[in-house]
């Protein structure tokens, strides 16, 4: 059994789709279905950042790339998830969904960036309740 038959893929925006879809397409003869997961970030009790139904049809967007890139390679749920926690979210849905792995491409940045923006990867390998995958930038082939 591979470590990513069932894959939870989370995906920030439509860049960050676009470039984990590139990042696990040389993998995917290891995979037979992958969840994409895109969570809403409530601000438990704070403002929220943008109106819902803007957030929710982003969200939307950014999994119809991930469908779209993948699906005549791989199954393809999607799944929008709320939560004051991305990481915790993330989980979540991997394990409602029985995922056998999470596999995410890490988004640069310097370190104050990241510290400011709580460095999502960073929690995601820190304390995983299921294996957790760092996809590699996707190199250029020569054929």
């Amino acid at each position: 059994m591979s470590l990513l038959r069932h894959t939870v893929l989370p995906v920030a925006s439509d860049d960050d789709a676009e470039k984990t879809c590139a990042a696990l397409r040389p993998y995917l003869g290891s995979v037979d279905r992958v969840t994409a997961v895109h969570v809403i970030e409530k601000g438990g009790g704070a403002v929220d950042k943008a109106p819902l139904a803007k957030r929710r049809s982003d969200a939307e967007e950014f999994l119809g790339i991930v469908e779209s890139s993948l699906r005549d390679d791989v199954a393809v749920d999607t799944r929008i998830a709320f939560g004051t926690d991305v990481v915790e979210t993330i989980f979540e849905e991997a394990r409602a969904v029985d995922a056998t792995a999470v596999a995410f491409r890490p988004r640069g940045g310097s370190r104050i960036v990241q510290f400011l923006a709580g460095d999502t990867a960073n929690k995601l390998v820190t304390d995983p309740v299921l294996p957790v995958v760092s996809l590699p930038e996707p190199t250029e082939r020569s054929e």
